[in-house]
């Protein structure tokens, strides 16, 4: 045993290895959001099969936001408590199995309740991947890392499409849930022997390990016991900067990848003569995350303070979400691709740094805390958009092609008031001096 563990040790280290530790975290996102999709591509289809209404899938995806929301929150803190490592392992088991269950569903309950678990157990991702990249980049690489693992969601909603319908009409839905359900296995099978704390990784350059340590010492010297309790993370203008960052955004983002379909169907248009519109908002929120990223990390190779280039990024994204407005007045296909895929670009440059805040602001026992925090307001606001997407359009369908049209202006409006707020709130404080969060 001590001749492996020795033979280990002695392996020639890995160049970069850091930006390997981040594709493992973006391949988790990925994987993620191909399980989280499924239904909603789907929906169309089951709907039809099992005589759901608006409401009932309305129902069905809050049922999956409910757990999401709480586990953030409670999947956060654990992490802190358990490590990057553990926590990520069984946060990818458990929503791989629920995934594959899923499969054996028969009806509008069953569904309700593999969409809680699925919830609950995916609710650790952002968590566990926010608090890694605390451990493993310095703060100008930790926008474009963030970037790295928070574009698998729109590469998994890329991908989702053509593998999803790709087995749904040749074997149906069933085999449709089992297949991305498998791919977490694939993927625990490296995160286990690959992922280690810097300090300890067997294959990392001594270079690479001294520039990562001394960055983040600050984050680690200063950690106290179990991290800030709730009481005193709740009463600081950082945290809540930080939780409306996800809050005002993120419920516009789930709104695009769990009703886009839907709503392409409400503007007349058919999915399969659609298929581009559905994935082409997803690569463009890709190219924003990277944009959020390498453009506040530029800005801070410049000399701008941390603040005030994250902060640009935030105006960008908060801003240009707004272009989904003009959706209402059109039917074209083109143009409402378009101009989906320029507000999820920007909403996609907004959640990179509202993703990066909780490591910006946060010493490493709150990061995961803070991230989960933030991801639970985010579900509370999606649960409460989701209710009345719903009912609205259930009872606006009479309207034929303007069935969604309230729903639109609001989803272009929230992020440009979460914009303005995070910028009166997130700033250096008494708090700052006092060293209970990082200077900004």
């Amino acid at each position: 045993m001590a001749a492996s563990q020795n033979h280990v040790r002695n392996a020639r280290p890995i160049r970069n290895l850091r930006w390997w530790i981040g594709g493992l975290l973006f391949a988790s996102t990925v994987i993620n959001y191909i399980d989280r999709q499924t239904l909603s591509l789907l929906a169309p289809y089951l709907k039809h099969d099992f005589h759901w209404g608006n409401t009932d899938y309305a129902n069905l995806l809050i049922g999956f936001r409910v757990s999401y929301s709480i586990g953030q929150t409670v999947c956060g803190r654990v992490i802190d408590r358990i490590g990057t490592k553990r926590g990520l392992t069984l946060s990818v088991l458990w929503y791989s199995i629920v995934s594959i269950a899923t499969s054996l569903a028969p009806g509008l309950y069953s569904f309700a309740a593999f969409r809680f678990l699925l919830g609950a157990g995916e609710s650790a991702n952002w968590p566990g991947a926010t608090k890694a990249v605390s451990e493993w980049f310095p703060k100008s690489e930790r926008g474009t890392a963030t970037a790295l693992f928070d574009s698998g969601s729109s590469i998994g909603g890329a991908i989702a499409p053509f593998l999803v319908f790709w087995v749904y009409f040749r074997w149906g839905w069933r085999p449709a849930f089992l297949l991305p359900g498998m791919l977490g296995f694939l993927w625990l099978l490296i995160w286990r022997r690959v992922y280690y704390l810097p300090a300890d990784h067997p294959r990392i350059s001594l270079a690479e390990r001294q520039m990562i340590l001394a960055d983040t010492v600050e984050l680690t010297e200063t950690a106290s016991d179990g991290g800030l309790r709730w009481r005193h993370l709740l009463k600081l203008p950082q945290t809540w900067g930080t939780v409306i960052a996800k809050s005002f955004t993120d419920p516009v983002w789930f709104f695009i990848t769990d009703w886009f379909p839907i709503y392409l169907v409400a503007k007349g248009i058919s999915l399969k003569s659609g298929l581009i519109a559905v994935w082409i908002p997803f690569i463009a929120a890709d190219l924003g995350n990277f944009f959020g990223g390498l453009a506040s990390g530029y800005l801070i190779k410049r000399g701008w303070s941390l603040g005030a280039a994250r902060k640009a990024i935030v105006v960008f994204g908060g801003t240009g979400v707004m272009l989904l407005i003009p959706t209402i007045f059109t039917v074209n296909l083109a143009a409402i691709t378009l101009l989906f895929a320029l507000a999820t670009f920007s909403y996609a440059s907004f959640s990179t740094i509202a993703n990066v805040l909780p490591s910006d602001l946060f010493k490493s026992d709150s990061v995961a805390s803070v991230s989960g925090l933030s991801g639970t307001g985010a579900g509370i606001g999606t649960i409460i958009a989701f209710k009345f997407i719903g009912y609205f359009s259930d009872a606006n369908q009479r309207l034929a092609t303007h069935s969604f049209d309230t729903i639109i202006i609001v989803a272009g409006l929230v992020p440009f008031l979460g914009m303005i707020l995070v910028l009166l709130l997130v700033r250096n404080t008494r708090a700052t001096r006092l060293g209970l969060v990082r200077a900004i």
